[in-house]
């Protein structure tokens, strides 16, 4: 890629990491749109894209529980199988194409949701079953595809009212961060490379991560992150249908 297109994809990152981190997500199906689009090798798009992800979930993270919005309880059900999942997936190859369009339409209902008005009902615990199992699937699609799995997650837990969607972001930012660790560690087994200007990819997710999760902790509200979501949803499902 030239130096200007470098400029762009860099800023477009730092950009992405402010807008997903806003709502506790690492920012993965917005790197991989954008890699995809300003032709960066497919070879090196789902390591970055994790890689990235790790960085911008970790800053999430850490502003989530200084936010006293984190709620241990509510995420270990979730990781106990998708942190597995999620290593076996990044093992694996994906290359179903219907399989791709069947989630980039679950999510753009669920992006629908998110602007749709909400009634104003008491949030519940999710059953355990329930939890374990959602979690271990989420886990071997964040791994196959390249991603922490906030984007289902999130939207998951909001609405069957599992949590408020501060809390909801709280918790996707550590499981997030889990599964893209254990996504990484199953693409290691298979070797992978990396590109040149990751680097300074890094640099720039983490400023506008940094900036996008103290945002969401101290000055937004539920209805302004509901929306960010809907967004970031409706970006996830086009890209799940043209790339």
């Amino acid at each position: 890629m030239s130096d200007s297109t470098n400029v762009f994809l860099l800023l477009l990152l730092g950009l992405t990491a402010m807008l997903y981190a806003s709502v506790g997500h690492g920012g993965a199906s917005g790197y991989l749109a954008i890699m995809a689009f300003l032709g960066v090798s497919a070879s090196v798009m789902r390591p970055t894209s994790l890689m990235l992800n790790v960085l911008v979930s970790t800053l999430a993270t850490i502003a989530f529980i200084q936010a006293k919005c984190f709620r241990w309880n509510l995420l270990w059900p979730f990781i106990l199988l998708s942190i597995p999942g999620a290593f076996l997936g990044g093992r694996w190859s994906l290359a179903q194409t219907s399989f791709m369009a069947m989630v980039g339409l679950t999510l753009l209902v669920a992006a629908v949701r998110m602007f749709l008005p909400q009634r104003d009902e008491p949030t519940r615990k999710p059953p355990i079953v329930c939890a374990i199992l959602s979690g271990g699937l989420i886990g071997v699609f964040s791994g196959l595809v390249g991603v922490g799995g906030g984007i289902i997650l999130t939207p998951l837990i909001i609405l069957f009212r599992w949590a408020t969607p501060s809390q909801a972001a709280a918790v996707s930012a550590p499981f997030i961060l889990l599964n893209s660790l254990a996504a990484i560690g199953g693409l290691a087994t298979q070797g992978f490379g990396v590109p040149p200007w990751l680097p300074a990819a890094c640099l720039s997710v983490v400023i506008g991560g940094w900036i996008g999760a103290k945002w969401s902790t101290r000055h937004a509200t539920p209805e302004s992150l509901r929306r960010i979501l809907g967004v970031i949803l409706i970006i996830a499902s086009v890209k799940c249908f043209v790339l």
